[in-house]
């Protein structure tokens, strides 16, 4: 049999091409072409064409929109395909063009602004909304139209259509979202909100309040891409701080909130528009399928998954090639990579394709290796969903899927002209080739509009770069002798390498046996049947806050505490404590492990409160003079028998505490959460008035009862006197107010002291806290690590926290030593540390036996760490070992006067600082000499007399000071 075919011409020379059709149950085909001009670098003509007998004919609608316009865009509303929209393009004028006719007629209406983009509403055909170029959105009717916003701000706000004025409008999320940051897919909303450098996301599932998403804790995103929400899961890229041209793949629980980490590295290309494009492809009729391209050790390899992530592996190669000769290619060293970049042109099929109809069927551009190349490339088919591949080309094809999937028709690349066509009926083993055009074609792309009373493809494309547009229908039906019956067609398992449960489910697909021509019926069905399987480990991912180790168990990440209830636990109720897993999202298997691995249901335990913390609905610490602030409250725990939380001077609303500031300066705001079993306080210091993006307070974490102590506050940007600065330390109820970024400050008491500095500057007000343990004296060691800590460090405070938790407890377990330890993580890298030796708090034995006691400690921690016998695991896989950095033991440091060399030596090097300094200004030009001399007598006098009494830190701030001072 032969497809009947019919060339049109649109004689016409126009480079750009815009087709809509077929509209359902006509024959009706609407195609805009455009003439660009490269020399004036815009369009100057366009025609619009319309045919009425699926693409046999066209004609010509010049005259029915007005000959001399321009048109940009063509809509079809997608609630009534009869109606049709057209856009002027906005150089020319600004104008909508309506038919409801199918294309036949238009009527035209004048706007009084320019649209940039067009949204149809999804269910009423007469409302649109447009979006034009003066940042202004109006909603549209299509016979009048209104302003909704004069000025578009970033904030997110709901109203109701043509009456959005400001009584009406709602603010779903406090404060302000970055611009262009909302994302509405599904069930699922998303925000982004940036503030001092670093990015937050919050999620709205089915339209809910915004809650925070929460990634991995030190993941520290730089972008985060909405990959899919496909079966109420959220699928997302994101760039963490450490990574440029690659993503890791996370995937959510079902509310959005909870991500776990799906898959690392995933390698990105870089589109015609300069867009990044995730090389992540997910398979079409078969769920939980997704095929990945991954970077390891500077190569990039194929990795299919049939449970949504949660295990990978690679594609094993064809047995043999075209030729029938046998491929040697083994796993791991040898496998099948695959291109999985989608078409940016919608009538051409992509590197990959698959079809919805068609389950397990892929057909993708690939080569055989052990890496991805763009070298040697061929066509690979696999009909088994990925278990079993075959190479059907060496040359790069498009293929697109005919008769839901029962033919496949493949054209080489638009770079080559072609006059042929090739299709398969059998699952592409077999391929015939038919001839479409006498000359060779330009394939640009192809329309495919497949029904039960026609079968037809439309080409278009050019015969040569100059030439007109030509159109090419091809009627396929009576490639087709008749519809297909019971006999035509057999069943398909669905599996994983032979495990049939897939999903937790045992699916059994039917199609057309390979070699039939029949037609698929119009009542045909893809899904035999499901049986839902007993579930097993591998049906289960790790939850929040835990990893998969090496044996596959899910334990809890470095920085997770499970013991940390939700704040929402209250007095009465109870919550889901997690074992580590979770079922996977659309997983189906029923009974087996789920019981051992689901969440259990307990009681909320009895605790006092902990955690309250108190901010503004903005989020900032300054607020306008007789202007509304509303505080929020939060508790991360909350005590069974009720928690009371007290406010003074504050009026209570729903939302928050709201509270009018009638006179300038600087206000205290404190929470106060008791129980019976405890209490916890918080305090907000608000200034009622050039912003500073980051503070960092940098403070010792051990002082000397009654000895000076530095505070430096670092300030991002660096201002020059432009800042205030507030100290607020220990109890007291008023700060130290200073210019400058550094104080000194005496502790008087032992104990742990807190300090908050807070800096002002304009409208914004940033703070760090510290907490300093006071005592009348310590010991010390310096610590090292092995080097690849390095590589997990993002120089972050809370990961300095995090780790300097996790080596206090790896030293504890390792000796079993009793008394007080505090670790100190420094800034920046290579990583270091210091160990703190305090007393015990119960020093009745006397002085002398608590020195003598933290002597011999002090001996034990040195000898393990020079034996290498401290040790953690940071992740699977990432062991650090602990070491000492000197040999020789700090000295004891405490609070007793004790004459030496120091003073003596500080007082000869700031008299010989004097002494250059004369020099200097007589002899300018010995200027650097002297001042070199200078900087080594204090680096030597100074740091090796005075380094083990002061932290690193303080030690170069002395030496700054002391040259500044000179």
């Amino acid at each position: 049999c032969q497809a009947v075919h019919s060339v049109t011409e649109l004689l016409y020379s126009a480079q750009l091409l815009t087709a809509n059709g077929s509209l359902r149950k006509c024959n009706v085909i609407l195609i805009l072409t455009k003439l660009y001009d490269f020399h004036l670098g815009s369009v100057t003509e366009s025609t619009l064409w319309r045919s009425t007998d699926y693409g046999s004919t066209y004609e010509r609608m010049n005259d029915k929109v007005g000959s001399k316009t321009v048109l940009s865009y063509l809509y079809v509303c997608p609630s009534n395909k009869k109606k049709i929209m057209v856009l002027t393009d906005p150089e020319f004028e600004s104008s909508v063009l309506i038919s409801s006719d199918e294309g036949a007629s238009y009527q035209k209406y004048r706007l009084s602004f320019y649209i940039l983009s067009l949204l149809f509403h999804p269910t009423q055909e007469d409302w649109a909304l447009a979006y034009s170029h003066d940042q202004k959105v109006s909603s549209m009717s299509f016979f009048h139209h209104s302003l909704l916003f004069d000025t578009v701000c970033i904030q997110y706000v709901t109203c109701q259509a043509l009456i959005c004025s400001e009584p009406n409008r709602n603010y779903p999320f406090p404060g302000y979202i970055d611009i262009s940051s909302l994302v509405v897919q599904d069930d699922y909303m998303f925000i982004q909100v940036t503030r001092a450098g670093q990015a937050s996301y919050y999620v709205s599932y089915q339209r809910d309040p915004f809650l925070k998403i929460k990634l991995p804790k030190y993941s520290l995103p730089k972008d985060l891409h909405i990959v899919s929400t496909d079966e109420h899961q959220v699928f997302a890229a994101v760039q963490e701080w450490n990574q440029n041209d690659t993503y890791n793949l996370y995937l959510s629980d079902t509310r959005g909130i909870l991500f776990t980490l799906a898959m690392e590295n995933v390698k990105t290309t870089r589109g015609l528009g300069g867009n990044q494009m995730l090389d992540l492809y997910e398979v079409a009729g078969i769920k939980g399928m997704l095929i990945a391209n991954r970077r390891l050790d500077n190569q990039v390899k194929t990795y299919i998954t049939y449970n949504k992530g949660r295990d990978w592996r690679l594609l094993q190669a064809p047995a043999t090639d075209l030729a029938g000769n046998d491929i040697h290619c083994i796993l791991p060293f040898c496998s099948l990579h695959l291109q999985l970049q989608t078409s940016e042109n919608p009538y051409l099929s992509g590197s990959i394709s698959t079809k919805a109809s068609a389950p397990g069927i892929i057909v993708a551009t690939g080569n055989i290796g052990s890496e991805l190349s763009y070298n040697n490339v061929g066509m690979f088919i696999s009909s088994d969903a990925g278990n079993n591949w075959r190479q059907i080309f060496e040359e790069e094809h498009n293929v697109w899927f005919l008769d839901k999937g029962g033919a496949l028709v493949a054209v080489k690349q638009p770079t080559v002209p072609t006059r042929h066509l090739q299709i398969s009926f059998d699952e592409g083993r077999q391929w015939t080739r038919h001839s479409f055009s006498l000359v060779p074609l330009f394939v640009d792309g192809m329309l495919v509009e497949a029904g039960t009373e026609n079968q037809i493809m439309t080409f278009f494309g050019h015969f040569s770069h100059r030439s007109e547009w030509q159109l090419i229908k091809i009627d396929y039906k009576s490639i087709f002798n008749r519809k297909c019956t019971e006999g035509d067609y057999q069943t398909w398992h669905l599996h994983n390498k032979g495990e049939p449960c897939v999903m937790g489910q045992k699916q059994i697909y039917m199609k057309r046996r390979p070699g039939n021509y029949c037609m698929l019926g119009k009542d045909y069905a893809k899904v035999l049947s499901a049986e839902s399987c007993i579930c097993r480990a591998h049906d289960f991912e790790c939850d929040y806050g835990y990893e998969r180790r090496r044996e596959g168990n899910c334990l809890p990440a470095f920085w997770f505490n499970p013991a940390v209830v939700s704040r929402s636990c209250s007095q009465g109720k109870n919550y889901l404590n997690s074992t580590g897993y979770r079922k996977v999202v659309s997983n189906n298997c029923i009974k087996g492990v789920k019981d051992m691995y689901t969440p259990r249901k307990q009681m909320c335990p009895n605790r006092a409160p902990k955690g309250l913390s108190l901010s503004t609905r903005e989020g900032k610490l300054t607020a306008d003079l007789h202007t509304n602030v509303t505080f929020l409250v939060h508790l991360d725990e909350v005590g069974l028998d009720g928690t009371a939380v007290s406010y003074s001077n504050l009026s209570w609303i729903e939302e928050g505490i709201r509270h009018v500031y009638k006179t300038a300066g600087i206000f205290r705001v404190s929470a106060l959460a008791e129980n019976t079993l405890g209490f916890d306080t918080t305090t907000l210091y608000l200034h009622v008035t050039c912003p500073v993006e980051h503070v960092q307070l940098l403070a010792p974490f051990v002082a000397i009862k009654n000895k000076e102590v530095n505070l430096t506050a670092v300030v991002w940007p660096i201002h020059s006197r432009t800042l205030n600065y507030f100290w607020w330390l220990g109890n007291s109820t008023e700060p130290v107010i200073s210019l400058d970024g550094s104080i000194s400050y005496t502790f008087t008491s032992e104990g742990m002291n807190t300090v908050t500095v807070q800096v002002s500057s304009a409208n914004a007000i940033l703070q760090d806290t510290k907490t300093i343990a006071v005592q009348e004296f310590f010991k010390s060691l310096l610590l090292s690590f092995s080097p690849n800590l390095d590589e997990y460090n993002p120089d972050v405070p809370e990961w300095r926290q995090d780790v300097g938790r996790v080596i206090k407890k790896a030293l504890l377990q390792a000796l079993g030593l009793p008394g007080c330890l505090l670790v100190a993580v420094f800034p920046g890298v290579p990583t270091a540390a210091e160990l703190f030796l305090l007393p015990h708090k119960n020093q009745s034995e006397g002085r002398k036996k608590s020195e003598e006691e933290l002597e011999q400690i002090s001996e034990i921690l040195a000898s393990a760490l020079n034996q290498n016998l401290v040790e953690f695991e940071l992740k699977p896989g990432a062991r650090v070992i602990v070491y000492i950095t000197q040999l020789t033991l700090a000295p004891l440091v405490d609070s007793i006067p004790r004459h030496s060399s120091s003073a003596m030596l500080m007082l000869l090097s700031v008299v010989f600082l004097g002494l250059a300094v004369f020099l200097i200004y007589k002899f300018k030009r010995y200027v650097q000499y002297f001042m070199i001399i200078s900087l080594n007598t204090i680096w030597q006098h100074c740091s090796n007399n005075l380094r083990r009494r002061w932290t690193p830190e303080l030690n170069v701030r002395y030496i700054h000071r002391l040259i500044n001072r000179f």
